[in-house]
């Protein structure tokens, strides 16, 4: 994966629609090893949380 680098602040796309900041961590190599669909690491800087989240989800952020 090109598209994305450790650190780099992203946007992740929230079920309702709403896009939510993040950095992006890492790839989740598990989740397409077996037959998922590919995923990513972000932490959330508001709450200091992290979440595994589907990369189509995740959005490159210009700030």
């Amino acid at each position: 994966m090109d598209a994305f680098h450790e650190g780099q602040r992203v946007w992740v796309e929230q079920q309702d629609g709403t896009q939510r900041a993040a950095i992006f961590v890492g790839e989740a190599d598990q989740a397409s090893w077996f037959g998922g669909q590919p995923a990513a690491y972000v932490v959330y800087p508001d709450t200091k949380s992290g979440e595994e989240v589907a990369l189509m989800r995740v959005v490159p952020r210009e700030e």
